[in-house]
């Protein structure tokens, strides 16, 4: 996972930050697609594919250092049966990301982020 930013966090912490992109790194393995704002869909898009490629070696060690990352064995155990075959042979760029337009309420930037 990467380290968090210096500047302005998605949280409060840098530990907020991990835990936040972690969930949301899960939601978007269970969906498949997740409505998010631009700048956590450019914040999670190397978390989700640092995952994905652990999770394509398939191996017992890749595994556990999924579970450091996604607490939650049934979402690691989708990615590993069944997220991961289908990008067996990619090399690469498992998400796109697309923008919405603004957020009615805040006018935030929103996004899609999705699994390709």
């Amino acid at each position: 996972m990467p380290r968090p930013r210096k500047g302005p966090r998605l949280g409060g912490s840098p530990s907020h930050e991990r835990k936040i992109l972690a969930n949301l790194a899960g939601q978007l393995i269970v969906h498949g697609r997740v409505e998010t704002t631009i700048a956590k869909a450019k914040a999670v898009r190397p978390v989700t594919e640092k995952l994905i490629t652990k999770a394509r070696r398939g191996d017992v060690h890749s595994r556990r250092i999924v579970l450091r990352t996604i607490h939650d064995r049934d979402i690691v155990h989708k990615l590993f049966s069944e997220v991961a075959p289908r990008y067996s042979d990619r090399p690469g760029g498992y998400t796109r990301i697309t923008k919405l337009g603004p957020r009615r309420g805040d006018s935030t930037e929103m996004a899609v982020i999705e699994l390709v």
